[in-house]
């Protein structure tokens, strides 16, 4: 099975309960205003692999995770990609000597996943639905507007994202690669726009900004 994704990074301690794999799909036909990562939104860009090389990849970090936190892009605008890659999720975390949660973004209101994805939303820990809304700011560590909502569909997500806002916190990790400097997480309103002109002001040019593509 292919699967096209923009990244995947270990270890992600910004989108879920402690240190987890992260795995960001290429592709969004939501394509929300504000968006600040429109460079996942192209089908054709980013990295297709096959899921058994995903899983391989994530496998070799799992004794050091805490859980596996999917977004995109619009995981589910490749819908068997993700339903093989969550049964291979499944098929070896029982096997972990700790628990891992899967943690799953979407830009889909909870009604159109339920409609058309029910048995794939059945397959994680815990979810966020529903487009991302410019003038509705949250200050939520996992959501981005005041319309999103962590919802748990188990007992271990229950157990990790129940009362959530106690527990995290919301801010940004920086990851550099070769090519690109990468901002893992949730930012505020403005807080991209202040790093890039922080950067500027110490000399640094940051030549393709993800939010402004």
């Amino acid at each position: 099975m292919r699967i096209r994704l923009n990244k995947a990074h270990f270890p992600v301690t910004v989108l879920g309960f402690g240190r987890r794999i992260g795995l960001w799909f290429q592709g969004c036909s939501v394509r929300c205003d504000g968006c600040v990562s429109r460079d996942t939104w192209d089908t054709q860009s980013g990295i297709e692999t096959d899921v058994k090389s995903v899983l391989e990849w994530s496998r070799t970090r799992s004794e050091r995770a805490d859980g596996v936190t999917i977004s995109g892009g619009e995981p589910f605008d490749q819908p068997a990609a993700l339903e093989a890659l969550l049964d291979g999720l499944h098929a070896w975390r029982t096997t972990c000597a700790q628990p891992l949660d899967v943690l799953c973004y979407s830009g889909y209101p909870m009604r159109v996943l339920e409609d058309r994805h029910s048995a794939l939303v059945r397959k994680v820990d815990a979810i966020v639905p529903e487009p991302y809304l410019r003038g509705r700011p949250s200050e939520m560590p996992l959501t981005g507007s005041a319309n999103q909502q962590v919802i748990c569909m188990t007992a271990l997500g229950r157990e990790r994202y129940s009362g959530d806002e106690t527990r995290l916190v919301k801010r940004l990790q920086v990851s550099v690669d070769d090519a690109a400097v990468w901002l893992i997480g949730i930012p505020r309103a403005g807080d991209l726009d202040a790093m890039a002109g922080e950067c500027e002001r110490s000399g640094v040019l940051l030549k393709r900004l993800s939010w402004r593509t």
